[in-house]
């Protein structure tokens, strides 16, 4: 069994910091980066964060705007919906000690990026970096948080919950624990375990996010919503690996 694809074909979480692990959550948090500067060019929304459409409910209260406020605070849920499902077709299958379809939630990521690279492309979503509209934009806003909240619960079931992609803030605290441990290590003694292995592959991620909206502000800024098929196509080679191992080559 080729070992970088154990994640494909395994029925367990396989270790944490494994190197193909490493590798899929590098390249998914340069996806993210790709998403959330693309979400936020074409229609001057965050979208992978849930505190933030929190803060949009109040803001749009403060302005009698109830209708948009309501709309903001709805996003979330579709957050939360693509946690369930990767629940549903991930966790809940490694709970029950069985093969977890990758290739479903990743067959689902790259069914709604097309969709979203389509329907921009075709004007359902107006014009590229114009001024957030809900009537016009709020589908596009609900499929960018489907695809996060997918795509983080299945990076969190994998990584037992220690490793989330779509944004940094926990990441972020925990690098800030985990430098503070690796300075008083001495102290510790026993009590951790790879630290800095952990704090190097936290920053990777982080650096990853990073490129990946470098990237993505240099990509949309020449193409518009064509951006879009460059984080389609990843997902793409990404739910044809998948697909690959663990439905025309299941491991025997």
């Amino acid at each position: 069994m080729n070992y970088f694809f154990l994640m494909l074909y395994g029925n367990k979480s396989i270790p944490q910091y494994s190197p193909s692990n490493i590798v899929l959550w590098f390249i998914l948090a340069f996806q993210a980066g790709l998403l959330n500067i693309g979400g936020f060019m074409a229609i001057n929304k965050i979208i992978s964060h849930v505190t933030g459409f929190a803060t949009f409910f109040g803001y749009e209260i403060s302005q009698n705007q109830n209708i948009h406020a309501l709309g903001m605070l709805s996003v979330p849920l579709f957050f939360l919906l693509g946690s369930m499902l990767s629940g549903y077709f991930v966790d809940l299958r490694l709970k029950l000690d069985k093969r977890p379809k990758y290739y479903i939630t990743f067959g689902i990521i790259f069914a709604l990026l097309s969709v979203l690279l389509i329907g921009g492309v075709t004007g359902q979503f107006g014009q590229f970096g114009e001024a957030f509209e809900i009537n016009r934009n709020y589908a596009l806003l609900i499929i960018l948080c489907l695809v996060c909240g997918i795509q983080n619960g299945t990076i969190s079931t994998v990584s037992k919950s220690v490793i989330r992609t779509t944004h940094l803030t926990g990441l972020t605290t925990d690098l800030g624990l985990g430098i503070v441990r690796i300075l008083n290590k001495k102290k510790l003694k026993n009590q951790i375990n790879d630290e800095e292995k952990i704090n190097l592959v936290r920053f990777g991620i982080i650096l990853s996010f990073i490129l990946g909206s470098v990237a993505g502000a240099l990509i949309f800024r020449s193409l518009g919503f064509i951006g879009f098929a460059v984080p389609t196509i990843i997902s793409g080679i990404l739910f044809g690996l998948m697909l690959y191992f663990q439905v025309y080559r299941p491991a025997t």
